[in-house]
């Protein structure tokens, strides 16, 4: 994978809260975190003060200051989920990884995190594991998920693994859904985009069930060629970065009630996707050095 250099990042996409929000996306989508030091040249090459990029950094959930595990276990504690047990489910986690939920074992292994809501309710309660859905998780289902994770969840026993979940999605600038229940895929739902390639603008339809393939577009862009998506609503442009680990294109990335972020590569042929979520976990800690209070100014 390339990973660009700030100054290559800053040329790109300059110096304005927007461009930092993208650079930050891009320098975590590389180092799984904000590391730092990079986070001090960020400062430094758009003659922002670090207190600025550290305000920002911590702001939005979606970043994190510290290293994360290899493998990242993620429990809904939504309401759903809560009374049919998912406080115990997070406690098992808990007891096997001996670690508190916002945690990192001390090998680097596993991130133990919680999320309000995943908007799969009625398939609760919900364990994600590295991007991938368990259904109806009883605790005694736990120390199995752990043995998959580690064993990678796609080699471990895909027919076992809860893919296709329905998503309820929204433009994470207008926050306006993006569900169509006038046009159904998979039987839910679909999600109503604008898509543009080559000069040619239409419209695009995708399954709302997350792991499904399913599309209808009025025009399909050619194999190999990466689209650009819009929300129908406010028109903003729905794809940037981080970038696709396979083949570089941008990804498209809609936001996922409860916090998550739905990410699905814009290059027709290439079926890269994932569902990154994030719970509360604990405060961000400012950069050494950095008084707290200025780091939440």
């Amino acid at each position: 994978m390339n990973v660009r250099t700030v100054t290559e990042l800053v040329a790109t996409y300059g110096a304005t809260r927007g461009g930092l929000i993208a650079m930050l996306e891009e320098i975590q989508h590389d180092h799984g975190y904000l590391p730092e030091d990079v986070l001090r040249q960020l400062a430094a090459a758009t003659s922002r003060s670090l207190v600025d990029i550290y305000g920002i950094a911590t702001f939005y959930k979606a970043f994190t200051l510290a290293p994360r595990g290899r493998h990242v276990i993620t429990v809904c504690l939504g309401t759903a989920c809560h009374v049919r047990g998912a406080p115990r489910i997070v406690g098992e986690f808990e007891r096997l990884l001996a670690i508190k939920a916002g945690d990192t074992t001390a090998d680097g292994e596993f991130t133990l995190e919680t999320v309000n809501c995943l908007g799969a309710c009625a398939l609760g309660p919900i364990v994600v594991a590295d991007g991938r859905y368990f259904s109806n998780v009883s605790t005694a289902e736990v120390a199995d998920i752990l043995a998959r994770t580690r064993a990678g969840v796609d080699a471990a026993d895909p027919g076992k693994t809860e893919r296709d979940i329905p998503m309820c999605v929204r433009c994470p600038r207008c926050e306006h859904s993006l569900l169509d229940p006038s046009r159904a895929l998979d039987g839910h739902p679909s999600i109503r985009l604008d898509s543009a390639f080559d000069g040619v603008r239409g419209w695009v339809r995708l399954s709302s069930l997350y792991g499904s393939r399913s599309t209808d577009a009025e025009y399909g862009a050619p194999e190999g060629v990466a689209a650009e998506y819009f929300c129908p609503h406010c028109h903003a442009r729905l794809t940037g970065p981080p970038r696709c680990a396979e083949c570089d294109a941008p990804l498209l990335r809609i936001s996922v009630r409860g916090g998550g972020v739905f990410l699905r590569c814009s290059r027709s042929g290439c079926n890269e996707r994932f569902l990154d979520v994030r719970g509360p976990g604990a405060p961000a800690e400012p950069p050494r050095g950095l008084p707290a209070e200025s780091a939440r100014t």
